[in-house]
């Protein structure tokens, strides 16, 4: 059976914003090679999700994992995806469809950013330094 990988974000008006999720996309194209991995937004960028998952449907790919890529579980999440799950389950039933947790729910990687944020804070204060500019 044939498998394929969605990432699901917000999207904005400034294409810069995608950077980070085209560079996860990337990196689990390398890890799981052969996996066709899309990017889909909800909002501002394209392709939508209902086009990315058409997209796949055309190739033959039958069973699609989902992944919110959202800290929080807001209105999007609770009420936007479950619409949009819906008209993608009825236009294209040959296609099962998963949806993981929102990565922000998920506990290594709140682990994860917490640990970051704790040694970046700890090698600032050693260095005394960037405490004056907005951005580092």
């Amino acid at each position: 059976m044939s498998t394929a990988i969605v990432l699901f974000a917000h999207g904005a008006r400034d294409a810069q914003w995608a950077l980070p999720f085209e560079r996860i996309r990337r990196l689990l194209v390398a890890r799981c090679a052969g996996t066709p991995v899309e990017l889909a937004y909800l909002d501002l960028m394209q392709p939508s999700l209902h086009d990315a998952v058409a997209r796949l449907a055309a190739g033959g790919i039958e069973r699609v994992t989902v992944v919110p890529l959202f800290l929080g579980q807001g209105g999007h999440l609770k009420q936007d995806l479950p619409l949009l799950l819906e008209r993608v389950r009825a236009e294209h039933p040959g296609v099962s469809l998963r949806v993981t947790p929102p990565i922000g729910e998920i506990d290594a990687l709140l682990t994860a950013i917490a640990q970051w944020i704790a040694a970046e804070h700890e090698a600032g204060v050693a260095r005394g330094a960037g405490f004056d500019h907005p951005i580092a």
